[in-house]
């Protein structure tokens, strides 16, 4: 983005100095290093695989997690921050890097013990080893908890997992994955545990990987467990302790989604603006019309009301201990924040390829790509309806109080 935006954001955001530099910087480095691998994974579904070091030799993994775990020390909102600048120029690349950081990273620093962290964050945070979460089910989705299939059952010092899990982000590449498995079906939700698996335990498998309509490059798979043996040390919390786990885990993902869907709004208004201003017809560009100004400057609106909502959010995430999550106001406030910017993404693009006209309808164009990204926004982290259920649910209790 233009100097003269990124210094409206940091007077009419609320950003700091430190936080705006983080900010440009992240900025800088996606434009230079992610956005010239953007066009060939969307193109191929491949998958830059020496990008993840790169991005742990320049200081790009580990943002929560403390120095002595090889990570910088930061809050939830600095890794928005970077989130959201990585999203502007690689959106694929920027949602592997949010599984890999939040979703399975942060999740052990939070949860973990010591000797967990000792072992796997100092690789994870060089980029030395990727990062996944395995939750979803072929016939989990939604219900996750309540309807998951995939046990583990304790024979001596290992669990043995069997199972599966599908539409997992970085399930291909992964080294490490945080999985949840049934010990104790009797007692449904309340009897899931975290494991910490390998890709080399024996049992596991990437059973295919899947060919995306967005976020091509960004790679998912199916995952199998047959009779996957997994240390008890790598169990992570108490044995049917999982849900706990699950719920603090989903509310900083929805947190975390919300700077995704803005960076991308952000580059389609300025795809747009610029577009605007080249493209001619009747002998001016198409920017001196003024159906074209109106559906600019709604753009702006709303890209600018997804950036308020997911600094607010974020920031109120910054305070959320371990105990805190899958209930009460941070519960509403994250599915609410997600909900709002994955909606107006969808009405963001949806103007933006109208600006372009004919070119935004040809897949190899950038605002395409951008445009078929809209779609997992609304899908994953919940899907807009749980999300719905979520925010009501709470406001009907709080009534009810």
């Amino acid at each position: 983005m233009s100097t003269g935006h990124a210094s409206f954001a940091q007077a009419f955001s609320g950003l700091s100095d430190a936080e705006q530099e983080i900010l440009d910087n992240a900025d800088g480095f996606a434009k230079k290093e992610l956005y010239p691998l953007a066009q060939r994974m969307d193109d191929e579904e491949w998958w830059p695989a020496e990008s993840f070091p790169k991005l742990g030799e320049t200081g790009y993994f580990g943002i929560t997690a403390p120095e002595i775990h090889g990570g910088s020390g930061l809050d939830i909102f600095s890794a928005g921050l970077v989130l959201q600048a990585f999203a502007r120029w690689n959106h694929a690349l920027a949602l592997a890097w949010v599984a890999h950081e939040n979703l399975c990273m942060n999740n052990i620093l939070r949860n973990g013990n010591e000797a967990q962290k000792r072992k796997y964050l100092p690789g994870m945070n060089q980029g030395r080893l990727i990062g996944a979460l395995g939750l979803t089910e072929p016939g989990a989705g939604s219900d996750a908890l309540g309807s998951m299939r995939t046990t583990a059952r304790r024979e001596g010092d290992h669990y043995v997992l069997d199972g599966s899990k599908i539409f997992i982000t970085n399930g291909p590449v992964a080294d490490v994955l945080l999985v949840y498995a049934k010990t104790d079906k009797a007692r449904g939700p309340h009897g899931i545990s975290a494991f910490i698996v390998e890709k080399d335990f024996p049992g596991f498998k990437v059973a295919q990987k899947l060919v995306k309509m967005g976020f091509r490059g960004s790679q998912t798979a199916e995952l199998v467990f047959d009779g996957c043996r997994v240390p008890v040390e790598n169990r992570i919390g108490e044995e049917n302790g999982g849900v706990r786990i699950v719920m603090s885990g989903l509310d900083l993902e929805r947190a975390m989604i919300a700077p995704l869907c803005l960076g991308i709004a952000e580059r389609a208004l300025q795809l747009s603006i610029d577009y605007a201003k080249q493209r001619r017809q009747f002998g001016k560009p198409i920017a001196d019309f003024q159906m074209v100004q109106s559906r600019i400057a709604q753009m702006y609106v709303r890209v600018e009301s997804m950036r308020l909502f997911t600094y607010q959010t974020l920031r109120a995430c910054n305070g959320m201990d371990e105990s805190q999550g899958g209930r009460g106001e941070i519960h509403k406030l994250t599915a609410a924040s997600v909900m709002h910017a994955a909606d107006t993404l969808n009405q963001v693009l949806d103007d933006a390829v109208q600006i372009h006209g004919g070119n935004g309808y040809i897949w190899e164009s950038e605002i395409n790509r951008l445009f078929r990204s809209t779609k997992l926004l609304e899908i994953g982290a919940g899907t807009t309806e749980i999300r719905k259920l979520i925010i009501a649910g709470e406001l009907l209790k709080e009534a009810a109080e």
